[in-house]
């Protein structure tokens, strides 16, 4: 009964968070779609007319193989950070898990991410490329980021209702880590002595993986996988940690 009665909370503030985040808006969700469009439209107008890159294929697809779960990871990371702090009221006159608002955020922003991977897919099969066995792996994929994203964001929830630099933080992580992800170069020109250290960020091994199965056709490395699965989990389990440690005062600071 009680696992029913948090499912229910958790349902309930994941579709608050997203009908509030189109509310009174023209175009509604049709923004899910447009934002990763127009990054795509002007990243290949670059590196195709501007910066050439010969040896990339489909430019317009491979690009949103990296803006897709960028921005994901990029919108979600801050809507979790601001959770706790954005339901203040809650937290302080309402008896729940404090755990779900920074969960159920994170899952809100999963249903936009869910609308950008329909459109990737379609531009996919709209260039030429063919479904093929390893599409199911998608959903393990994107899966894992969302895993990640969750473990991360109750981290920086937690800090944030202590240290307000933290929002900041992490909004100047994001344009760091728009370079440090392969979005708009590929994985062969990174460095060799990188290569490795690269895969251990789950946002590039979410990138490279779609790459494969998408462009290439091929089923990802087990390692990358592997990898992906470790770290995902491990900031899950680090992240509940933190938070169950910081939550208990976080009325007096709010």
């Amino acid at each position: 009964m009680l696992r029913r009665h948090y499912g229910f909370i958790l349902t309930s503030l994941v579709m608050r968070d997203f009908r509030i985040r189109y509310r009174n808006m023209s175009l509604g969700v049709f923004w899910s779609l447009l934002n990763p469009l127009v990054m795509m439209a002007v990243l290949t107008f670059i590196f195709t007319y501007i910066f050439p890159n010969p040896g990339i294929r489909d430019f317009h697809v491979f690009v949103l193989c990296g803006i897709v779960p960028y921005q994901f990871f990029s919108l979600a990371l801050v809507a979790g950070t601001l959770s706790i702090y954005n339901n203040a009221a809650l937290v302080k006159k309402v008896v729940l898990p404090r755990e779900v608002l920074p969960v159920s955020t994170v899952l809100a922003i999963s249903l936009h991410l869910c609308i950008q991977i329909g459109l990737l897919l379609a531009l996919a099969l709209a260039a030429g490329y063919r479904p093929n066995v390893y599409w199911t792996r998608l959903p393990l994929v994107f899966g894992l980021e969302v895993v990640f994203v969750c473990g991360l964001a109750l981290i920086t929830s937690a800090l944030d209702v202590y240290f307000r630099d933290v929002r900041y933080l992490v909004e100047s992580g994001n344009m760091l880590l728009f370079w440090l992800v392969p979005v708009f170069y590929s994985f062969d020109s990174i460095p060799e002595r990188f290569r490795a250290l690269y895969q251990y960020n789950p946002i590039a091994a979410v990138v490279l993986a779609c790459r494969h199965i998408l462009l290439e056709g091929i089923e990802p490395p087990s390692g990358l996988i592997i990898k992906l699965a470790l770290v995902s989990c491990l900031f899950l389990l680090l992240g509940f940690a933190v938070f169950g440690r910081l939550k208990r005062n976080f009325s007096d600071y709010l």
